[in-house]
């Protein structure tokens, strides 16, 4: 009868366990590739520093000291309808040139399971900003999701050396 008993017990266990899986790296980040004027991929040869503009007035650090790079990631908010971003560029210990992104969204809800944690899709609108170091900066793709292997964002900086 006891045995009856426990295999009933791990019968229910086995079958009360959850089918789904939620994603492991479930994070929504934005990638930047850097890109020459001609569309070929490019490489940061200046220390750059990404700073974001948060509801409360404050900065808050989103990179530090990316230097020798191809591509970037960044967190992309999911509160407001647009992001601001200053993007710092350190080319000398003398020169250093600031840039402000603003990156306009439609924020998506995205709903797995009541076990998984909340987490926002988004639709990127359109971006803008100012060239003191950027000379382009352009939409490639569109849609914001767990994926964080496809560019973004295509970002070309100028030659200044």
């Amino acid at each position: 009868m006891r045995k009856v008993i426990v295999a009933m017990l791990v019968a229910m266990m086995v079958c009360a366990c959850s089918s789904i899986d939620c994603p492991v790296q479930n994070t929504v980040y934005t990638v930047y590739e850097l890109r020459t004027a001609d569309e070929k991929l490019d490489t940061l040869r200046d220390t750059m520093f990404v700073y974001s503009y948060r509801r409360d007035g404050a900065d808050t650090l989103l990179f530090n000291a990316g230097i020798g790079l191809t591509s970037f990631s960044l967190p992309i908010g999911y509160s407001n309808p647009e992001d601001t971003l200053f993007f710092i560029l350190m080319s000398r210990p003398d020169y250093i040139a600031a840039d402000t992104v603003l990156i306009k969204k439609e924020n998506i809800p995205h709903f797995e399971s009541v076990d998984c944690s909340a987490s926002f899709f988004h639709r990127l609108r359109a971006v803008r900003s100012t060239h003191h170091a950027i000379d382009t900066i352009a939409i490639h793709k569109d849609f914001v999701d767990y994926d964080a292997t496809t560019a973004h964002f295509y970002i070309s900086f100028k030659n200044r050396r």
